[in-house]
């Protein structure tokens, strides 16, 4: 079948993009879903840091390729083997596909998935298939398993959780990186208790799902540091106390002095090693310090070596929230449900896809939180 789908050619282009346009709008073909392989047709899509950092060349997947890793839909068609699934059920793709057999998935550990890592590091999906072509017949790779900007994708089975189909597609979209990666990294990998403080450093949509946990969470203070403040304001709608702006005033001295010593836990969620270290270095003694944000492969971070030890504080990271996708979506949504995630807040603007290198300039210039497609 045919579909309408942005693909990247060349990573690197300098922006702004709405001029270099390193996406492609073109028509491909797509096979059909194979054994365990489903068929989706796409509803929405978000606009992340890390599609972003395919596009500027910061995380070097195999080109061409079909971007969009957060993203929703309705089954379309089902592969051989797959029975739990049936056309027209809404879903939200994950983005690493989870085996469910490997030494990482057996230990409860699904985000490190060792053969969904190694079939997004080579753009297939987890049986190794590439189901996108180009007029000539060439294979077109897929972004992290799901290539959401697309009109129709096919994704092995794992990469998708079925949903209630109450909830809209502008909305369920975002559970499937900002909220899994924000949330997930407080309530999976740092555990935050109820009346502990927590900074988050860095206010995208990853960010600030971070600040809308760790207020579920029962935190206190929450804080939220940024340079701009509208991505300010935005935090203390989604639950911060307080925010500090990074642009005006040192923002490790600001977090020590509102949680008067050092928050007990900071979340980094920039993908910067120097804001890593901003964050390790707003940690009181016992603290930990959690990166969700990627950096650039060749970037090394420096902390004062002897605190890790003399004040037992911790450095720890967080992939997709440590989360179990089937499991954590689901969770997450009911806590949307019942008031305690304002999830809504992240949607920044709906855009058609023939807009999407414009919008990501305006990822690129941190003015925004998500953009969503809406196919």
């Amino acid at each position: 079948m045919k579909t309408l789908a942005a693909v990247l050619h060349e990573r690197g282009l300098p922006p702004p993009y709405a001029e270099s346009r390193p996406l492609v709008i073109a028509e491909l073909e797509l096979d059909p879903p194979g054994p365990g392989e489903v068929l989706v047709q796409m509803a929405a899509a978000g606009l992340c840091h890390s599609d972003l950092s395919v596009i500027n060349g910061s995380r070097l997947w195999p080109l061409p390729m079909v971007i969009g890793h957060e993203a929703c839909g309705h089954v379309a068609e089902t592969g051989p083997g797959v029975s739990d699934l049936r056309a027209g059920d809404p879903v939200v793709f994950s983005f690493l596909p989870t085996c469910g057999h490997c030494p990482m998935c057996a230990a409860g550990r699904a985000s490190l998935c060792e053969p969904g890592v190694a079939a997004n590091r080579a753009g297939r999906l987890l049986s190794g298939a590439v189901r996108f072509h180009d007029a000539s017949g060439g294979a077109v790779h897929h972004h992290s398993g799901v290539a959401g900007y697309s009109q129709f994708t096919v994704v092995a089975r794992e990469s998708v959780v079925k949903i209630d189909p109450d909830i809209p597609m502008e909305t369920a979209v975002l559970f499937g990186c900002a909220v899994m990666t924000g949330v997930g990294a407080v309530v999976n990998t740092a555990k935050v208790a109820a009346g502990t403080s927590v900074a988050v450093f860095g206010l995208g949509g990853v960010g600030l799902s971070a600040i809308m946990g760790a207020k579920a969470a029962g935190a206190h203070p929450v804080i939220g540091v940024d340079r701009l403040a509208s991505k300010l304001d935005l935090a203390g709608k989604c639950g911060a106390t307080h925010t500090v702006d990074a642009s005006v005033t040192d923002a490790v001295a600001a977090v020590r002095e509102i949680t008067r010593g050092g928050a007990e836990t900071a979340f980094e969620a920039v993908g910067c090693e120097n804001v890593i270290a901003q964050a390790f270095a707003a940690t009181r003694r016992g603290g930990r310090t959690v990166t969700i944000g990627l950096p650039h492969p060749d970037r090394t971070l420096t902390i004062p070596a002897l605190t890790v030890t003399a004040e037992e504080r911790v450095l720890m990271g967080s992939y997709m929230g440590s989360c179990v996708p089937s499991r954590d979506i689901p969770r997450f949504i009911a806590m949307y449900r019942a008031g305690l995630l304002p999830v809504d807040l992240l949607r920044s603007s709906i855009i058609a896809l023939d807009s999407v290198n414009a919008a990501f300039d305006l990822l690129d210039r941190g003015e925004v939180a998500r953009q969503v497609i809406r196919y």
